[in-house]
């Protein structure tokens, strides 16, 4: 079978193979972009494999490019790197590898074609594009990686024992392509992950974390976290989501699954944002489920507290996952935390005051709480989803209607310590932070407007109750 090379590709394969030529070195185009052509997906990464120095044909093909572009080396894994247009090429010398049993590091000789192919994780990957005279354009399929894109399926091309022992991370590779591409596991393939899911502790946190994130941004990651528990791989690296998994009965009542649940609102989010950090949000917003699980006689199963308790277990779980733990893990608190105000405030009378709160305590964060509540409402029964949903865009209105009177969308505190400090003569003290809240609180409440004059003339009421006097003018 011949490659359709398309117009924009053909120069770039042409010099390659002009140069490949001139250093007397069979290459061919392998690897993802092959397989990304072949589905019609778009790709900017080019592997380029050949039988013999990478390095010295990455040199060779910057030596013909103007402008000249910068070739990163890393001679430690004999590849090399060049930016052209809108491809970033690497080059490597074909290669076989052997692994001990505690690294995913391997051990790399020089090697044939065939030696690189079959160290490819997936038969979908292993497919080549020749660059040589003799056959230009070839494809060259040694594992029927051809007949498996037809067939969307994700199949090693050697024994899954061996692909998944030498290297781990390719259990989580097979199902996030697998995500991704709407593919399915090959069966063997998928029972060698099951049996070998315990080699994943060698793999960096960081690695893990990469793939985990690769599925959180498919349109829909519930196919990759249910590969994920299915295979026990979560139970490993997620422990805390695959302990939601389990209906528990008591008296002839139960609950609802909440590792299901989860993957319900997540896959909800993504309908209505492509924000990561909203989407892991979302994935963990009802954690501590199993934490704060009680049954009550009179009223069957609560989770009371499972928001703040949730939110609390979010720095923990971000170190392990080797996620930012600065402004990125605090949005993700704040979202976990406070998931269930917004759907709260639709259960009842909706006050000016209540609103006020949510608006403030949500920040510049509210619309992003709001499209996470709304994916929460995952109710079967036809009348209360009606109900969820009237009241929720009754607050969305009440929102705006509160935030166009007070500007809240734009609140800053406007008595700040240092006027305090200031029109009372006195330090940095507690007596400070008194007066702060209790003008916040009144603006919140509504007893007064939100506006500078207001809040001094409170700020004074509110010295005065703990024996302050205004600083005399001397």
């Amino acid at each position: 079978m011949i490659f359709n090379i398309q117009p924009h590709e053909r120069k770039v394969f042409e010099l390659i193979a002009q140069c490949a030529s001139e250093i007397n070195v069979p290459a061919y185009v392998v690897g993802g972009y092959v397989r990304d052509r072949l589905l019609g997906r778009p790709s900017k990464d080019m592997d380029i494999v050949c039988v013999g120095d990478g390095i010295r044909l990455a040199e060779q093909v910057a030596g013909k490019l103007y402008p000249r572009p910068k070739i990163v080396v890393y001679r430690r894994f004999g590849t090399a790197m060049i930016r052209h247009e809108d491809l970033e090429i690497e080059f490597v010398g074909a290669r076989k590898e052997s692994y001990s049993p505690d690294s995913r590091k391997p051990d790399v000789e020089e090697g044939s074609l065939e030696d690189d192919q079959n160290r490819r994780d997936f038969t979908i990957n292993a497919l080549a594009v020749s660059l040589n005279e003799r056959d230009f354009g070839s494809i060259l399929d040694s594992f029927g990686g051809l007949a498996h894109l037809e067939q969307k399926l994700i199949k090693t091309p050697l024994d899954p024992g061996q692909t998944f022992s030498d290297d781990p991370l390719r259990m989580m590779r097979a199902i996030r392509f697998a995500n991704q591409l709407g593919f399915e596991i090959d069966k063997n393939t998928f029972k060698g992950i099951q049996q070998h899911k315990n080699r994943i502790f060698i793999v960096s946190k960081e690695r893990i974390t990469t793939e985990l994130e690769k599925i959180l941004k498919c349109p829909k990651p519930s196919i990759g976290f249910k590969l994920l528990f299915d295979s026990g791989l979560l139970h490993l690296i997620m422990p805390e989501i695959a302990a939601l998994q389990g209906v528990e009965d008591r008296d002839g009542r139960g609950h609802k699954d909440n590792f299901y649940h989860t993957l319900e609102v997540l896959d909800n989010l993504c309908r209505r944002s492509d924000n990561i950090w909203l989407r892991w949000s979302a994935l963990y917003h009802d954690v501590a489920k199993p934490a704060t699980k009680k049954f009550h006689k009179d009223f069957g199963w609560s989770f009371h507290g499972h928001e703040w308790v949730g939110a609390n277990m979010i720095p923990k779980i971000f170190k392990n996952l080797r996620l930012p733990l600065g402004p990125e893990m605090e949005y993700v608190q704040k979202m976990v935390k406070m998931h269930l105000r917004p759907i709260s405030l639709t259960k009842e009378e909706v006050t000016d005051s209540a609103v006020r709160r949510l608006l403030f305590d949500a920040g510049p964060d509210v619309e992003d709480l709001m499209k996470l509540c709304a994916s929460d409402i995952t109710t079967k029964n036809p009348n209360k989803m009606s109900r969820y949903l009237e009241g929720y865009e009754y607050l969305k209105e009440r929102m705006a209607l509160v935030s166009e009177t007070d500007r809240m969308r734009l609140w800053q505190p406007v008595l700040t310590g240092e006027i305090i400090m200031e029109f009372f003569g006195i330090p940095p003290s507690r007596e400070v932070g008194i007066i702060k809240t209790a003008v916040r609180e009144a603006i919140l409440d509504g007893v007064i407007p939100n506006e500078l004059e207001s809040a001094k003339a409170q700020m004074i009421i509110e010295g005065e109750k703990i024996g302050l006097k205004v600083k005399s003018e001397e």
